[in-house]
């Protein structure tokens, strides 16, 4: 691809590091909160990044956008998180152009998740664009860009069973307490936090260990009570914090908090106790493995345990590269007919002048001119011609830039650079 209709010098890129070489505490340092988001949004205006697409989960911090040069993106992530440069450029990957929209596919589909099939991080996307709409920071290839990985992502869900089973981060850790923990259903389990990976950890324990002792805690105690709502569980409020962890066997921390909640400090349990931290930045602290009776797992330990899920996933990878193939493809060429878009306009403009001048001089000069026969004969061929041109444009065989050129040329076609 030798360039985009969408922004004339820059290339596009996405810039961004992920589980496959970052472990939890640099992800951690590099992670993106909705306030970070927006500060590097105005940011990146000043700094002329265009179609700007930021996406920030347990797994990824990940830009996306129009730039000079990737370094521009680079710096925005890192001025407004509190990782260096140094760390960033030590884990990091860079795509370019092409690579950078095979790149949004992969991961807009779940190829690239660290659960593979894990279709969670779509949502982020389609978020990430209405923030970057907010700011003013679209325009027409980011959206149909979006679009077309929102189109690919769903035909894979439907069409094949990349994502059968219940897998997830969530599930992962349920899993985990069945495998591990004797008589789970008379433990006491403490679930603190509520967002997404919170609520369907929740469900996932409801549904799979027959426990009646399950109880949730968030800093908003409305929110915890409408779960709890939902599953049946108990609630307790943010002050009982200390004095839940006391009672209980297992504690599960989904917090999306950028500090750690749970330290050696608030532990004053004596007996064994089981803590799976699934939040990223980490929000336990290392301190407690200094207490001998913790054991504590992260959702990365959690994500590299062998699953047959995941191993029946792996075989339908083929089918769904094949998706991903034919709606990037149909985006490519969406792509290339918005290149010569303006010329091919440009062209019918110029034979419409032709055509009005070729009317006047006849409709002067012959009595019996028929001028609404002779429009709609000169029309039909002005279509014709300018279809010609947009048939052999398509065709991939053809340079598109050189032939492009050539048509302005010949036509003498002055194009609006908007």
């Amino acid at each position: 691809m030798k360039g985009y209709p969408i922004s004339k010098h820059h290339s596009f890129y996405a810039v961004g590091l992920s589980y496959k070489k970052a472990d939890a505490v640099l992800r951690g340092k590099f992670s993106l909160d909705v306030p970070k988001i927006d500060a590097i949004s105005e940011a990146a205006k000043k700094e002329g990044v265009e179609g700007l697409l930021v996406i920030s989960t347990c797994n990824r911090t990940e830009l996306y956008g129009f730039a000079q040069h990737p370094f521009q993106l680079i710096k925005l992530v890192c001025e407004h998180t509190e990782g260096t440069v140094e760390e960033f450029q030590e884990v990091a990957y860079i795509f370019k152009n092409q690579e950078a929209i095979s790149h949004i596919f992969r991961v807009g589909t779940g190829l690239d998740s660290q659960i593979l099939g894990d279709f969670e991080i779509i949502s982020q996307i389609k978020q990430s664009f209405y923030r970057a709409k907010k700011h003013d920071l679209t325009n027409p290839f980011v959206e149909r860009l979006c679009n077309s990985v929102i189109q690919a992502s769903k035909r894979i869900k439907n069409e094949t069973e990349l994502s059968s089973g219940a897998t997830s981060v969530a599930f992962a850790a349920v899993k985990y307490i069945l495998a591990n923990v004797p008589e789970i259903s008379n433990k006491n389990i403490l679930l603190f936090g509520t967002g997404k990976i919170g609520r369907n950890t929740c469900e996932n324990l409801v549904k799979h260990t027959d426990n009646s002792h399950i109880t949730i805690i968030n800093r908003t105690k409305e929110k915890a009570e409408r779960v709890a709502g939902k599953f049946q569980v108990n609630v307790k409020a943010f002050g009982e914090l200390q004095s839940e962890i006391r009672k209980c066997d297992i504690l599960v921390v989904a917090t999306g908090s950028q500090l750690p909640t749970i330290s050696k400090s608030i532990l004053h349990t004596k007996k064994p106790l089981l803590i799976l931290d699934l939040s990223v930045p980490k929000n336990v602290n290392d301190d407690i493995m200094e207490l001998a009776n913790i054991n504590l797992i992260h959702l990365d330990q959690l994500s590299q345990m062998a699953d047959e899920t995941l191993e029946r996933r792996r075989q339908f990878v083929p089918q769904a590269q094949e998706i991903i193939e034919q709606v990037k493809a149909d985006f490519t060429k969406w792509l290339e007919t918005r290149k010569f878009a303006p010329v091919i306009s440009a062209l019918k403009d110029k034979l419409k002048e032709m055509k009005a001048e070729e009317l006047d001089f006849h409709s002067k000069k012959l009595n019996d001119f028929n001028e609404e026969q002779a429009e709609m004969i000169s029309d039909r061929i002005i279509q014709k011609i300018t279809k010609q041109f947009a048939n052999h444009l398509r065709n991939p065989a053809v340079d598109t830039d050189d032939s492009l050129q050539l048509i302005q040329r010949i036509f003498q076609l002055e194009i609006d650079s908007k």
